[in-house]
């Protein structure tokens, strides 16, 4: 099941990067990008990483924050930052329960190769925790300015 616009921000917890629970109820009160990509230090991966680490400060001033989520370990995640001087935060679904929820975790076909894995996918959550705008299939060039053209957009709160 996937989620659509205007549904609220499903109640489920991840693992931070430093090992702590991160529940996304707490994230309610100020907008949020959330954005799911399949592994840690691939190309494509890192590429969005850095983006969106290198627009932070923008989603800072607009007041949105921002977590990315794979299923990788905390610790390959705290590898993956320090390797590529990375700021955003990230977060760990180790069991696939939040994929599951935000209808991520599909059937790729790569080269004829059938096989499970998490869509690039990105969801943004107004200051109530109401889906404003969700993108599939996320192809990266270009991605990060699309999502803080739609922050900047939300009524201001």
């Amino acid at each position: 099941m996937a989620i659509g616009e205007g549904d609220p921000l499903p109640a489920v917890t991840l693992e931070g990067s430093d090992g702590t629970a991160v529940d996304l109820r707490d994230y309610r009160g100020k907008p949020l990008v959330l954005y799911f990509y399949p592994r840690d230090d691939t190309s494509g991966c890192t590429r969005e990483a850095s983006e969106f680490s290198a627009a932070l400060d923008r989603f800072d001033r607009a007041g949105v924050r921002v977590l990315g989520v794979s299923k990788d370990s905390a610790e390959k995640h705290r590898k993956f930052a320090a390797k590529h001087d990375l700021t955003v935060p990230l977060a760990t679904d180790a069991d696939g329960s939040v994929c599951d929820a935000f209808g991520v975790w599909v059937e790729k076909n790569m080269y004829g190769r059938k096989s499970m894995g998490i869509e690039r996918s990105t969801f943004l959550f107004d200051a109530g925790g109401a889906l404003v705008k969700s993108w599939r299939k996320v192809r990266v060039p270009g991605h990060v300015d699309a999502v803080l053209e739609a922050v900047e957009a939300l009524p201001a709160a």
